[in-house]
C-alpha cells in the first residue's frame, strides 16, 4: 500500500500538506507545533533537503542549536546550495564568531537566491568582523536596498546603523 501511494504521489502531496501547516504555524509564533508539523512532513519525504533545512530553522529559532545543526547537515548532504541550510549553517557559525566559515556558508545561500537581504545583511556584518570594511559596506548597502524594497523599515534602519559603523571603522583603520 505505501508503494502505490508513492506511486501515486499521494505521500508527497500529503508531506506538502503538513509543510504548509508546519509554516502557517510558524507564521503565528507557535515553533513547537511548526516543528512537529514538518516532522510529519518528514516521514513522509525523509529526504527531502527543504524540509530539513526548515526544521533545522525551526530549531534554530528555538534555540536547540545541535538538532539545528544536524538538519542543515543532513539537507546539505543532499543540495549543497539548499538556501535555509546554508543560512543556517552560516548563523551558527557566525554566533560561534567562526567568520570565515559563516562567510562561505552565507555566499552559498546568496549563489542560491541573490535577493534575500538577510543574506546580504550577514554577508557584511562577516566581512566587518574580517575587517574587510569596503566590502562589508557594498554587501550592507545592497542589503539596506533590499529591506527598503521589501518595506522592512526595522531592519533597513538596522542596515543603516551598520553602514555608520562600518564607515568609522574603516576611516579608524585607515587612520592607524
Amino acid at each position: 500500500m505505501a508503494q502505490l501511494r508513492a506511486q501515486l504521489g499521494l505521500n508527497r502531496y500529503e508531506a506538502d500538506e503538513y509543510y504548509r501547516m508546519a509554516l502557517a504555524f510558524y507564521r503565528k509564533h507557535n515553533i513547537n507545533d511548526a516543528i512537529t508539523y514538518v516532522g510529519y512532513a518528514l516521514q513522509l519525504q525523509p529526504k527531502n533537503a527543504e524540509y530539513l533545512a526548515t526544521r533545522g530553522f525551526f530549531h534554530l529559532e528555538n534555540g536547540v542549536l545541535d538538532r539545528a545543526q544536524s538538519d542543515f547537515d543532513a539537507a546539505l548532504a543532499r543540495n549543497a546550495y539548499e538556501v535555509l541550510a546554508n543560512y543556517g549553517k552560516g548563523v551558527l557559525a557566525y554566533q560561534s564568531k567562526a567568520y570565515d566559515e559563516a562567510l562561505t556558508h552565507f555566499m552559498k545561500a546568496w549563489a542560491a537566491e541573490e535577493t534575500r537581504p538577510e543574506t546580504h545583511y550577514y554577508l557584511a556584518l562577516c566581512l566587518y568582523h574580517l575587517a574587510r570594511y569596503a566590502e562589508a559596506r557594498t554587501w550592507m548597502l545592497s542589503a539596506y536596498r533590499l529591506f527598503e524594497q521589501k518595506q522592512d523599515k526595522t531592519h533597513a534602519r538596522d542596515a543603516d546603523r551598520w553602514l555608520m559603523e562600518i564607515d568609522s571603522a574603516r576611516k579608524k583603520a585607515e587612520r592607524a
